[in-house]
């Protein structure tokens, strides 16, 4: 619990390595991830440092497996992951390792080069197959259409026909030339249009769609294209015809004028185009093999890669000492692992076979250490919940000890519905369940992982919230009736239905005055004045709630004077500050437990306005009529002229008290100095010479002191607690605002579409109107509210209850550990 409650003890060490042991030594310390070092050459650009030259060839090595990764990942191979962590290589291995991988880059670049090579090439070929192919039908075409011309018997009828196609026949009164090519599919409309426009009409063009898409060798994407041919004559229609060609990326193939010709080539363009097959087919296969290969240990050497990349990142952080054969180094650490370092020192010296030991020295700074708590998966989440707001001073009271049980515990006043809460609670328990095959799943899912990281969060919230939702009586906007009911009617109505306005006698023979066992009675869910009940009920439990933890987080303020020997802190701040907490607020609970006991529903007429009565208090009136506002007991004005009195006492004290005390220790700092200097001295050196790291101390006094500036700076706070008392209490009432406003969305969403389907209507619509509500639920009551919840919930541990005793002004304690930075990447990527 002390590690919790209170940050890990730190001290600042330095360390002594020797140059062939360093890497090695920091090697154990990233495996071992308890160390947080110092930069000691903040002033020395990161291009000039030391190790800057193996730093970049780490990056190389990244570069060139994450070329491997992305052609792996495009094939679609699956990369081998055997969970195993292998340790950092030493610097001997990373020759070999620039070696693999430069081998498999090259290869692959080779592999890759020649592959698109034959893929452009096959292009190529099956472009100029289909060219051959449909152009041989525009021939065929226009040789059935020159018969048709010089039959006699059909002149007459193909008189129109001479003009178009005499272009394509090419006859023996008129020579034609003519190009083919591919054009892209999409581009043809704008082509056509462009040839008529810059041609004037006086070139023909004929063209076919090819069916199956063809694979651009450059993208590998499947792209749709069209085969075309134009006729024209003449070298200007030709040239121009060319250019346009050109700027539309068409591409021009030679075509024979003989249908013989073009068979032969034809011929020759699948004979071709079959031997490129195999070639290709082989090539891939080499690809294959060669990423298969590189898919067993990519992970692997990514690991490897990162690890040495982060352990020359911290030996860049290092100094040399004068002789050039010792790297200096400062970290902060936890006392209490100290010997765990020692001994990774111990090792990293060993693995390299050094001769002399490295050195552990601690330091003694007045630097304020890093704040470090040890969480596990449990507590992680209600640290981060309290990191979010601020990182607590160095041994600070950390409040996500009271976190774990408290966050939940506000959330599920208000979120108080047993069925919810049950829902919340397996899906959460689901997930504690399958932790491990869920986190082995990568995702990057935020959403995700945000439920997923807070899932014991979410256990506890669930629990709590069908602990609240029984104490409610709540489940699903309906009660449970276990013990039968306190109410009973006064007649005997025998079979009749009672009457709806009917008011029932709470003073049952039966039970002999007791009243429900646990929780609401359930006769409150089916009153007419349930919300009336419930609005005093909960209210009143909100104020209890609200006011206890504020006084809690008084209570803990004294822990952090006493441990930091405040003690003008204690006399001055948390004396005052609690007696005017329960001078006010807490006298307001007792009258709220006043009230529950003495009051019963015979009484509910003249039962006193706890509101009205706080206002009269300080207005020191006591009237006697209407009956509400008579005084609860004997003596009433006394006591409450006294607590306020006494609350009023404490505002100058919390105002003028600790400034003039500070002004005093600074007329006597002389003295004061003195005596600290002396004290000091006997408890700087520890039992066994070593220089021990002192306990914070009061506050040193300071040469000058600007007693205005003092004065102000108590005044904000004073002000701010005062006004912030009275805001924050009634900020408390959140919780009631937000149960009821739970409980009516639940009971209208039972009322107005869960009792459509109930009320008969058949089994489709009963299974339709089902799912609705379920997706309502899930949706605005879990998800939604729930939200709306643990924001609220969130803000009462920030504002109302940590402002009482946590300041939240350190920084993070952030260890050198190979599991933080290969996560970190792994998000990354």
């Amino acid at each position: 619990m002390g590690s919790i409650f209170r940050s890990e003890e730190m001290t600042l060490c330095q360390l002594f390595l020797q140059s062939e042991a360093a890497y090695a030594c920091v090697s154990e310390l990233g495996e071992l991830g308890l160390v947080q070092f110092r930069d000691l050459n903040p002033d020395v650009n990161a291009f000039q440092r030391k190790f800057v030259n193996e730093v970049r060839r780490c990056d190389e090595m990244e570069r060139k497996l994450r070329f491997l990764e992305k052609e792996i990942k495009k094939d679609g191979i699956a990369m081998m992951s055997f969970g195993d962590n292998p340790e950092a290589p030493q610097p001997r291995e990373m020759i070999d390792l620039e070696a693999t991988f430069e081998k498999l880059e090259n290869e692959l670049r080779e592999v890759n080069t020649n592959a698109e090579a034959l893929k452009k090439t096959y292009l190529e070929l099956t472009e100029l197959k289909h060219i051959l192919r449909k152009t041989q039908q525009f021939f065929d075409e226009a040789e059935f259409h020159h018969v048709q011309m010089h039959d006699p018997s059909m002149q007459e009828e193909n008189v129109t026909l001479l003009g178009e196609e005499g272009l394509r026949s090419g006859g023996q009164a008129l020579k034609l030339g003519f190009v083919a090519g591919v054009i892209l599919r999409e581009r043809l409309p704008a082509f056509e249009r462009m040839l008529w426009r810059v041609c004037h009409g006086n070139v023909f063009l004929r063209q076919a769609d090819i069916d199956t898409p063809l694979e651009d060798p450059v993208t590998g994407d499947q792209v749709y294209k069209s085969v075309f041919i134009i006729f024209f004559q003449g070298d200007q229609l030709k040239t121009r015809v060319k250019k346009i060609c050109e700027g539309f990326r068409a591409t021009l193939y030679p075509c024979p004028e003989t249908p013989a010709d073009r068979r032969e080539m034809s011929i020759g363009v699948m004979t071709r185009i079959e031997d490129l097959n195999t070639v290709l087919g082989q090539t891939q296969d080499h690809r294959y093999r060669v990423l298969v290969a590189a898919a067993k240990n990519i992970k692997s050497w990514f690991v490897k890669v990162r690890k040495i990349k982060a352990i020359y990142h911290t030996l860049n952080l290092f100094n040399l000492d004068v002789t050039q054969k010792c790297l200096i180094a400062e970290c902060w650490c936890a006392c209490s692992d100290l010997d765990k370092i020692q001994m990774a020192l111990c090792r990293g010296t060993e693995l390299c076979g050094g001769s002399v030991p490295s050195i552990l020295h601690r330091m003694q700074t007045v630097e304020v250490p890093p704040t470090f708590n040890r969480t596990n998966k449990f507590s992680q989440g209600f640290q981060n919940i309290v990191d979010a707001y601020g990182v607590a001073s160095y041994r600070e009271v950390n409040p996500a000890l009271f976190t774990i049980i408290t966050f939940p515990f506000l959330f599920a006043v208000m979120f108080g519905d047993a069925g919810h809460g049950l829902i919340m609670t397996l899906f959460a328990l689901w997930m504690v369940l399958k932790e491990k095959g869920l986190a082995s799943e990568r995702t990057n899912n935020e959403i995700w992982l945000t439920f997923f990281n807070g899932r014991y969060i979410i256990l506890l919230m669930g629990i709590f919230s069908v602990y609240t939702g029984l104490i409610y009586n709540d489940i699903f906007s309906k009660a449970f009736n276990l013990f039968g009911s306190s109410w009973y009617p006064t007649a005997d109505f025998g079979n009749e239905p009672l009457p709806k306005l009917y008011q029932l006698n709470p003073n049952n023979t039966d039970y002999m005055g007791i009243p429900y066992p646990f929780g609401v009675d359930p006769v409150w869910q089916i009153s007419t004045n349930k919300i009336l009940f419930l609005n005093s009920y909960k209210m009143k439990s909100s104020v209890i709630l609200g006011v206890s933890q504020m006084m809690f987080g008084v209570v803990l303020s004294l822990w952090n004077h006493r441990y930091f020997k405040r003690r003008l802190n204690v006399m001055c701040e948390f004396v005052p500050q609690l007696i005017f907490l329960i001078a006010i607020f807490g006298y307001l609970v007792l009258l709220i437990f006043s009230k529950w006991t003495n009051y019963d529903a015979s009484m509910a007429a003249c039962a006193p306005s706890l509101l009205i009565m706080l206002i009269n208090m300080f207005l020191f009136k006591y009237p006697s009529e209407p009956c509400y506002l008579k005084n609860m007991y004997a003596g009433q004005p006394v006591i409450q002229g006294m607590l306020v009195v006494i609350a009023l006492i404490c505002i100058p004290w919390m105002l003028f008290a600790k400034p003039y005390m500070l002004y005093k220790q600074w007329l006597r700092r002389p003295t004061l100095m003195n005596d600290s200097q002396a004290a000091a001295e006997d408890g700087k050196m520890g039992g066994d010479g070593v220089v021990q790291q002192t306990q914070p101390t009061e506050v040193t006094v300071p040469e000058e002191i600007d007693f205005g500036d003092l004065f102000i700076n108590q005044a904000i706070h004073t002000i701010e607690y005062c006004l912030g008392s009275i805001s924050h209490t009634a900020s408390y009432l959140r919780l009631w605002a937000l149960s009821l406003a739970h409980a009516q969305l639940s009971e209208v969403l039972w009322n107005m579409v869960l009792r459509i389907g109930l009320g008969g209507s058949g089994g489709v619509v009963l299974y339709l109107v089902f799912a609705a509500w379920a997706v309502l639920t899930i949706g605005v009551l879990l998800v939604m509210e729930g939200l709306s919840a643990f924001l609220h919930a969130l803000r009462l541990h920030w504002v109302e209850f940590q402002s009482k005793f946590y300041s939240g002004t350190g920084y993070m304690f952030i260890p050198f550990s190979f599991d933080t930075i290969l996560e970190a990447a792994g998000a990354e990527d």
